[in-house]
Formats: C-alpha cells, sequence, structure tokens
C-alpha cells in the first residue's frame, strides 16, 4: 500500500451522505422536477423528496428553494451540484469501464426498438465482419432522455431540437413519413390520401409526443382529420409494423427504417403524399468525455451505410 497516500495510516473517508440521496439530488437538479426525477430513478416522487431532504439535513443546508410552481438550486446547492455531478458521472465511467472493458474494443451502442429492430439489426453483420475486433454491446430504450452519458458510447435517435445537453449529435437522415400496408390488405384496391381516413390506421401511442400522428400527416397533406373511423393503437413501434404486415391497417412509416420491408415486397406505399416535421435520425455521442476509437468507427461506418440506402431509395 505504500504510495496509495501520501502520508500516514489508511483513513476512512469522512463526512459521506447516503449514495441514494446523491443520486437523488443529482436527478432533481439535472430536470428540475421531482416527478421527472422521480420518473427516471422508478420511485415515487415522494421517495425521491424525502431522499433529498435527508440529504439537505444532513448538509445543514437548503439545497433548493421550493415554491408553489416554481424550483430553483439555492446557491449552496448550486455550488454542492456542480461537484456531485462531476464525481458522480466520474464514479459511473470508473464502474462502467471496469465492468465492460475488454481490451479496450467494446462498443455499447443505444438505440430506439424501432431502429433497432428494422434498420440496425439487419446490418449489424458488415460492420462485425469489417470489424471483427470490435465488441458489440446493444441497448434498447426508446427514450434518450433517459440514457445516463456512461450508459453508451454511441446512440441512433430521433431528434427534432437539436442536441440534446451534453451530447454531440450527426445527422444521418432526414424525416419523410408515408402511409403503409400490406399488399393484401389492399387487395388491389388504389387509394388517395383522402380515403385513409375511413380506413383502420395503426397509431403508435407515445407520451413524448415526438414522433408524428396521424392528425399532424393529415394536415400537412391537407386533409381533415376529424373523420377518422377505426384506429388500432400500440405503444411498440416494431409491433405496430407486424400488424401493418399481417393485414390489419395502415401504418405511417419513417422511410429508411421502413425501407427494407417495402423491398422485401412485405409492405407497400398505401397511397401517394408524404410528410416531414423536419426532424431526422442522429447518431449522438457525449461530448463532455473523450470519445473511444471504436465509436468514431461506428459512426463513420454509419454515415457509409447511410449514404449506400440513399443509392437504394429510387429501387423502393
Amino acid at each position: 500500500m505504500d504510495g496509495f497516500l501520501p502520508t500516514g495510516p489508511l483513513m476512512r473517508i469522512s463526512p459521506l451522505p447516503p449514495l441514494q440521496s446523491l443520486v437523488a439530488f443529482e436527478a432533481v437538479m439535472r430536470h428540475n422536477s421531482f416527478t421527472r426525477a422521480a420518473n427516471e430513478l422508478h420511485l415515487t416522487q415522494s421517495a425521491v423528496s424525502r431522499q433529498v431532504s435527508q440529504l439537505e439535513r444532513f448538509l445543514g443546508k437548503k439545497l433548493f428553494s421550493r415554491q408553489r410552481r416554481a424550483l430553483s438550486l439555492t446557491v449552496s446547492g448550486q455550488i454542492y451540484a456542480e461537484q456531485v455531478r462531476y464525481l458522480l458521472v466520474n464514479c459511473a465511467e470508473a464502474t462502467g469501464s471496469l465492468m465492460k472493458h475488454k481490451g479496450g474494443s467494446e462498443l455499447t451502442v443505444a438505440c430506439s426498438s424501432g431502429v433497432a429492430t428494422l434498420w440496425l439489426a439487419p446490418k449489424l453483420s458488415y460492420f462485425r465482419a469489417e470489424h471483427p475486433e470490435v465488441h458489440l454491446r446493444l441497448i434498447v430504450n426508446d427514450s434518450l432522455a433517459s440514457l445516463s452519458e456512461t450508459d453508451f458510447d454511441v446512440g441512433i435517435y430521433y431528434l427534432r431540437e437539436g442536441a440534446p445537453k451534453g451530447l454531440a449529435v450527426r445527422r444521418i437522415y432526414g424525416e419523410e413519413v408515408i402511409p403503409v400496408c400490406s399488399p393484401k390488405y389492399l387487395d388491389g384496391r388504389s387509394l388517395a390520401p383522402t380515403d385513409l381516413a375511413q380506413e383502420v390506421l395503426l397509431v403508435l401511442e407515445d407520451g413524448q409526443r415526438q414522433w408524428m400522428s396521424w392528425e399532424t400527416w393529415f394536415s400537412q397533406n391537407g386533409i381533415p382529420s376529424s373523420r377518422l373511423q377505426t384506429t388500432l393503437m400500440g405503444n411498440h413501434y416494431p409491433l405496430l409494423v407486424q400488424l401493418a404486415i399481417a393485414g390489419e391497417g395502415v401504418l405511417l412509416g419513417w422511410r429508411h427504417m421502413i425501407d427494407p420491408c417495402i423491398r422485401e415486397g412485405l409492405l407497400v406505399r398505401a397511397c401517394e403524399g408524404s410528410a416531414s416535421l423536419g426532424g431526422g435520425y442522429y447518431t449522438v455521442w457525449p461530448s463532455e468525455r473523450a470519445e473511444p476509437t471504436t465509436s468514431y468507427t461506428f459512426r463513420k461506418w454509419l454515415m457509409l451505410e447511410s449514404a449506400r440506402g440513399e443509392l437504394d431509395l429510387s429501387a423502393v
């Protein structure tokens, strides 16, 4: 143990507050909300509030100024928050690095379920063939906001409002949304965009409301949506794709992600017409830590795959 400490025997690190109270404080600080912090931590709002109160009692300082409809850090809270986040991020990175270390060549990729199932999975064999030295680890999480920068090396996510805090981004491709369905659902029919309101529409329930709704698609195509007749709803996009393939209705499909199903003849365009909210799919990666070489390699490969996909669009 010589040299581990400058002088004297090993001593207990003190004072240290409970770890969970620090985690709760950091989450509330980051979200500026007890409710959103509780959702992220899978706790009740009262449990998070108790943990923060416990930390305040331990410190003898108020960390938050709580008002009826506002929450803000006190001066003490601001000073403490910077140090706590720095220490927690470093601790998480050291822990994650130790848990996943495989000679420095492991790569953790995060993406939504739709991207993972429809777009990324069919392509991964090509990446693995080109880079057999990279040990891949995949995380499927539909909410980028719920991921910490220590959870992944590179992600693939739909974004509409620019780069989230703490992340660098690069656009892979833009958004184009088209109605798709099984050929057997059409049964030889030819539909116009105005006919869709009378069809069975497969609807994605998404609490974040980032994805385009049928109402928005109709609005962008100049069609009143008040005449919707029948809907079938689900909260998992790959499931809705399977329902569309099974002939259960018409689904909004995102180009590139849905294109493989169209190329294979599993789905066809239900009618002409498309829409966009100006968003797109991006590679994202933590901007506040050194990027692993494997992450850069994977991002470069993704851009090449995207370029190849653009060449295939005319064939869809």
